[in-house]
């Protein structure tokens, strides 16, 4: 583990790989210590917030090198959300290709196993879900779309991800939902927040 001052009230812990972050992430959520505030991962990254005023760098470097990661299971969550889906994603057939499944064996990967929010970024509310069928991972389209609308459902490289709001993107589409994702008058505003379980329910498109 590396760690980077981030101004004079933030570290930024740097780790191998992302089930490496995921880890510590759920050690160091679980213990967080007096005056220790936002603790935000990311692929490869923690950013810790503190209060100066409550406790000090040393301390929450101490706290970050000495907690021990834990491994853990979608089981091992309490919050669970299933969100149901429309799978009528503009591309559903060159993903249906790419991977070899067909259409209905896209629909059952994508809806067979739980995904894990493992952190969020690129939007307010947009969360990137790991831990679904290998066989669904897919680059992201060559040429990026210029308006993805909110709640497309989408695929790139080992993550799925359902756009908040409307934006480009260069995720391949295979679905939509109607679910809030983004709500700035809900508290918390973000439906996915990292450690939270998700299961896709497919429902008719007719």
């Amino acid at each position: 583990m590396r760690v980077l001052d981030v101004g004079d009230a933030a570290v930024l812990a740097e780790f191998e790989d992302l089930d490496t972050v995921l880890a510590h992430f759920r050690a160091l959520d679980e213990a967080r210590p007096p005056g220790v505030g936002e603790i935000v991962p990311a692929a490869r990254t923690i950013l810790v917030r503190f209060d100066r005023a409550a406790t000090s760098r040393d301390r929450v470097v101490r706290w970050l090198r000495t907690t021990e990661p834990r491994t853990g299971s979608p089981e091992d969550t309490s919050e669970h959300l299933q969100i149901s889906v429309r799978y009528d994603g503009p591309d559903l057939e060159e993903v249906a290709e790419l991977t070899g499944l067909g259409v209905d064996g896209v629909i059952e990967a994508h809806t067979g196993t739980p995904w894990t929010v493992a952190f969020s970024g690129f939007a307010p509310g947009f969360g990137y879900l790991t831990g679904g069928a290998p066989e669904l991972h897919v680059p992201r389209r060559s040429t990026p779309r210029t308006s993805v609308p909110a709640g497309a459902v989408g695929l790139a490289g080992e993550f799925t991800g359902i756009y908040p709001r409307n934006s480009p993107g260069g995720w391949q589409l295979i679905g939509s939902t109607d679910e809030r994702i983004w709500d700035a008058q809900r508290s918390p505003p973000a439906l996915l927040r990292p450690g939270v379980v998700v299961h896709f329910a497919p429902v008719s498109t007719s």
